[in-house]
């Protein structure tokens, strides 16, 4: 593994330890010449070709970095920590390629990734919905606000903070 500070190629690993149920495993590693600790994360690589079908029809090779880039946008700085984010681009991974074999509709994904988000953070899943559900106007943004407020409610000794409470 190459060092991420002198590139070289001489590191020995500190602790192995398995994650995400067992789909990772990570490894602590440090740099011998160098000294520096860093973290790598091995996965399997999905031997079957995944293609997602987009909405005007185009088919392109499913890409969980692309998942986790719009989960990561709808998070903004949204106190989520990064192996949330991690984990629900894992979990979406792991539904999508169990559901379907060749092809997912880049729809069924959005559906599912705003599934997963609703329950991280409402902010975030606001976010990632007004852009996979395409509000075209501000009513529509308020009823999905609207929705999930009344999904939502406040925890108990909060009711203070919110109106009519």
């Amino acid at each position: 593994m190459l060092c991420p500070r002198c590139g070289e190629d001489d590191d020995k690993v500190i602790d192995s330890r398995s994650s995400e149920g067992g789909a990772v495993i990570r490894r602590r590693r440090e740099c011998l010449p160098c000294g520096m600790r860093f973290t790598t994360y091995e996965r399997v690589q999905a031997t079957g070709r995944l293609v997602v079908v987009k909405k005007d029809g185009a088919r392109v090779p499913f890409d969980r970095e692309h998942v986790l880039q719009g989960i990561i946008a709808a998070c903004g700085k949204r106190p989520v920590p990064e192996d949330r984010k991690e984990a629900v681009a894992d979990a979406v991974e792991i539904e999508v390629r169990q559901a379907f074999d060749r092809e997912v509709p880049s729809v069924e994904i959005g559906r599912r990734v705003a599934a997963r988000l609703r329950e991280v953070d409402s902010i975030a899943y606001i976010r990632y919905a007004s852009e996979y559900y395409e509000f075209r106007t501000l009513e529509d943004l308020a009823d999905e606000v609207s929705r999930e407020q009344s999904r939502t409610r406040p925890s108990e000794g909060q009711g203070e903070f919110f109106e009519g409470e």
